[in-house]
């Protein structure tokens, strides 16, 4: 009898040791996961939900750190809102916020001071004033200067290009042209159109004294019914137009400098892991998107007797 109750001593002895290293190693193993995650929690903070802005998030997701956790958050369009969802990541463990889009990024820089705010999808954010000490981010546009590289290397010849523009929305955007274009070898002239109906006699003009029509995002400038009027005018007259987007080029601009929303995304992630790993420290300012995208319109091109140079095939992403 001692010693069947001895075996069963020794037994659950054995079992209960069992259970304590079971119970030991799954907590050991768990802690320094949950450490880590919440060490590297970003929160998500998107204005709206635009096919646009989810493509440059999916590319965030595809070079933020690995091992980060994700909390979106959607504005669906209201600041209120959006500044309320911000209260809220304030008190959080978030590591970075990712403001995607003008709404998000104002809403984060007016309720999040102690937490450094990430933004992208914004249009000149300067203009906006996002400026905070905590704030940093990814620009959508595309510096002149670098432009005006691309359109030399197509348009070795170009010395005078023509800019409508209304001067209460993009002055700021000549006035940058004008400083930067000297490298090239440029002349800049801008066009102010304060309405849309001072675009014939302001295009009439432009297309007299410019070699190229560059267009640039401005929402007096190009509307629905303004755009084909502006490239069948310059094309009629022998001038190449430089766009901004695929679409531009598919409607007649000879060559259109863009970017690529999912590629935003991607160095808005590889700046968070920089950000994540202690390096860089603020104030930063905003970088701009590596790769750019590329199309050229072949039929403009040959209508235009412009031979586009063999050695620049490999930089065009599609063509038309």
């Amino acid at each position: 009898m001692t010693f069947c109750a001895d075996r069963q001593h020794i037994a659950a002895r054995t079992l209960f040791s069992w259970m304590v290293c079971l119970v030991l190693t799954t907590v050991l193993e768990a802690v320094p996961l949950t450490i880590h995650a919440a060490g590297l929690e970003i929160a998500i903070l998107k204005s709206s939900d635009l096919k646009a802005y989810n493509e440059a998030i999916e590319g965030f997701k595809a070079t933020a750190p690995g091992a980060a956790i994700f909390a979106e958050y959607d504005l669906r369009g209201d600041l209120e809102r959006g500044k309320q969802l911000a209260r809220k990541i304030r008190t959080s463990d978030t590591s970075v916020v990712v403001a995607v889009g003008l709404k998000a990024a104002l809403a984060a820089q007016l309720e999040i001071a102690n937490i450094p705010i990430l933004y992208m999808m914004i249009l000149d954010p300067m203009k906006h004033h996002l400026t905070a000490t905590n704030m940093t981010g990814v620009l959508l546009e595309i510096p002149a200067d670098r432009q005006f590289k691309i359109i030399r290397s197509f348009l070795p010849t170009l010395h005078r290009v023509g800019l409508l523009y209304d001067p209460e929305k993009t002055a700021a955007k000549l006035k940058e042209a004008e400083s930067r274009v000297s490298t090239q070898e440029f002349h800049v002239q801008g066009f102010p159109v304060t309405h849309e109906k001072d675009i014939p006699q302001q295009l009439r003009a432009l297309l007299l004294e410019s070699d190229a029509l560059w267009l640039v995002p401005d929402s007096t400038v190009l509307t629905d019914e303004s755009i084909r009027f502006i490239l069948e005018s310059a094309v009629a007259k022998q001038v190449p137009v430089i766009g901004f987007s695929t679409e531009l080029t598919r409607l007649g601009a000879l060559l259109s400098l863009s970017v690529d929303y999912g590629e935003v995304g991607r160095e808005a992630g590889l700046l968070a892991k920089r950000m994540l790993n202690g390096e860089p420290s603020f104030p930063l300012k905003p970088i701009s998107v590596q790769r750019i995208r590329i199309t050229v319109n072949q039929k403009t091109a040959r209508y235009l007797g412009i031979t586009i140079p063999k050695d620049l095939e490999g930089l065009i992403d599609e063509t038309y």
